[in-house]
C-alpha cells in the first residue's frame, strides 16, 4: 500500500484524520456561473456528460454509489472489477462515469446502462463505459478531505494505476478562459473550475463552479400531451423546477426521443397519473395528462425566454441519481 505520510509535508500530515469507515461520502457539487475567469489558485477540468459516481472499498469488494446514495454496482460491473484489481483494501474516490458517441461523451448513450440492475445485462448492451476519477476522499483508513485539492489529486495519481475503464481526469492550471474557448470549440459541455487550495466540502458551494458551453439541466416531469399524427407514446413532456412557490412550469419538450423512449416514458407516466396539475403556474396546452412529479429528465436547450420558459429544448434522458424535490433552476 502507498505510504501517504511519506508523500506529505508536516502541515499536510497534521491535517490527516482516521477514516470512520464505509464506502460512501456525500459529494461536492458545483454551482453554475456565467462569469468565467482565469486564476492561478484554481484548476479547470472538462465537464463530462455522464453520471456522478462515488466509489469505495472497506475491506471487501468495491461499492459504487450514485450521488443520491443508491448502489449502482450492477450497472457498471467492469468499473467495480477494475477498482478491485487495484488491490487497495480501503479507499473512497469521486468521479464521473461516461459513455462516448464518437469523440463526445453522451448521456443518451449512457441511458442504456444506468437503469439496469443485472450485471450480465449491462455488459450485453455493448455500451462501453469509463470512470473518470477526479478526487481522492480517503485511502488506507485515512481521511483526506482536509487536504487541499491539488494535494489530493497528486495522491490520487500515486495511489491508483489508470487503465481503461479507469481514467485520470486531467486538469489545467490557471488558464480558465482560454481553456473554455477550446472546450466549446471541441463540442464539450464546458468546464468545472475548482479552488486548488481548498478541502473537500460536501454539498453545493462555490469552491467548485460550472462554466457551460451549452445550456442544459435537470427538470421534473409533471405531465405530457397527446401524440399527433403517426407519433406514438406522447407529444411532449411538460417539465418544471422547484422554487419557494412550488413546482414552476418551464415549458414542453417535444424532441429528442426514439420510439423506445416514447413507449417507456408513456408507461412510466401513466403509472404516476393524477387528476390535477402538479405545477404552480397555469399550463395552457391541449390534450394534457398530468403525472406525479417524480421523474427527472435531463434537457438541453438554447436559452431561457423572458417569461421563464425553455427555448428549443431537447430531451437527453432520464436521471435516476437526483431526487425530483432537489431540482432547482440553475442560475
Amino acid at each position: 500500500m502507498t505510504d501517504l505520510a511519506g508523500l506529505l509535508d508536516a502541515d499536510a500530515r497534521a491535517a490527516l484524520r482516521a477514516w470512520p469507515g464505509g464506502t460512501w461520502h456525500e459529494p461536492a457539487l458545483a454551482t453554475l456561473t456565467r462569469h468565467e475567469f482565469s486564476d492561478e489558485h484554481w484548476i479547470y477540468e472538462r465537464k463530462l456528460d455522464g453520471v456522478r459516481l462515488i466509489a469505495g472499498a472497506d475491506g471487501g469488494e468495491p461499492q459504487l454509489w450514485s450521488r443520491n446514495r443508491k448502489r449502482v454496482d450492477a450497472s457498471y460491473p467492469e468499473i467495480a472489477d477494475a477498482l478491485a484489481a487495484q488491490g487497495a483494501p480501503s479507499f473512497v474516490v469521486d468521479g464521473e462515469v461516461v459513455a462516448f458517441e464518437g469523440e463526445r461523451t453522451s448521456f443518451a448513450r449512457l441511458q442504456k446502462r444506468m437503469h439496469l440492475t443485472d450485471p450480465a445485462a449491462a455488459r450485453r448492451t455493448g455500451v462501453a463505459v469509463f470512470y473518470y476519477v477526479f478526487d481522492l476522499i480517503a485511502f488506507g483508513g485515512v481521511d483526506l478531505t482536509r487536504l487541499p485539492l491539488r494535494t489530493r489529486k497528486r495522491l490520487l495519481r500515486e495511489c491508483f494505476e489508470f487503465a481503461d475503464p479507469l481514467r485520470w481526469s486531467a486538469h489545467r492550471n490557471g488558464d480558465g478562459v482560454d481553456f473554455l474557448a477550446q472546450a466549446c470549440a471541441r463540442g464539450w459541455e464546458g468546464l468545472i473550475a475548482k479552488r486548488a487550495d481548498q478541502p473537500y466540502r460536501s454539498g453545493r458551494g462555490r469552491d467548485w463552479l460550472k462554466f457551460k458551453c451549452v445550456a442544459g439541466q435537470e427538470f421534473v416531469i409533471g405531465g405530457y400531451t397527446e401524440p399527433q399524427g403517426s407519433r406514438t407514446g406522447f407529444g411532449a413532456l411538460l417539465v418544471g423546477y422547484h422554487d419557494r412557490e412550488g413546482l414552476r412550469y418551464a415549458g414542453k419538450v417535444g424532441t429528442g426521443y426514439d420510439e423506445r423512449a416514447l413507449r417507456e416514458l408513456r408507461a412510466a407516466l401513466d403509472e404516476r397519473s393524477r387528476a390535477d396539475s402538479p405545477f404552480h403556474d397555469p399550463v395552457r396546452e391541449p390534450g394534457v395528462h398530468w403525472a406525479e412529479p417524480e421523474l427527472v429528465a435531463e434537457v438541453g436547450f438554447s436559452e431561457w425566454t423572458d417569461d421563464g420558459k425553455l427555448r428549443h429544448p431537447r430531451f437527453s434522458g432520464l436521471r435516476n441519481d437526483k431526487p425530483a424535490a432537489d431540482v432547482r433552476r440553475e442560475s
